[in-house]
């Protein structure tokens, strides 16, 4: 992505198709993620990095967070999430900034209800 980057809007983009079930909104997802910062394209997160899915079930995490993982999605399916800065205190641990356009590249390992 070229950088500097603004999402008006949030957005979820497939980029791969999953071949397996799809997942449901109670689910509880294996997923690897990378998330990039629209202002300047640093990676303030990276379960890629770490080397390690993260395991979480959907009831436990904000609806917009859930979009690129429930309905239509797919295990095995890639997903981009586009988000328009919410945070109104950014997150300065993670180099984010109040306003700042946040992109998730997510891939679903595994689902279970």
């Amino acid at each position: 992505m070229t950088t500097p980057f603004s999402v008006t809007q949030t957005q979820v983009h497939t980029l791969q198709a999953g071949s397996g079930p799809v997942v449901s909104s109670i689910a509880k997802v294996s997923v690897c993620y990378m998330g990039v910062n629209g202002r300047d394209g640093s990676v303030f997160d990276s379960s890629y990095q770490r080397g390690e899915a993260v395991d979480f079930p959907l009831t436990g995490v904000v609806p917009a967070s859930r979009r690129p993982s429930r309905g239509k999605r797919s295990v095995h399916g890639r997903r981009r999430n586009d988000r328009r800065g919410r945070l109104p205190d950014g997150q300065p641990s993670a180099g984010i900034r109040p306003g700042d356009s946040l992109v998730f590249a997510i891939k679903i390992l595994s689902a279970s209800s």
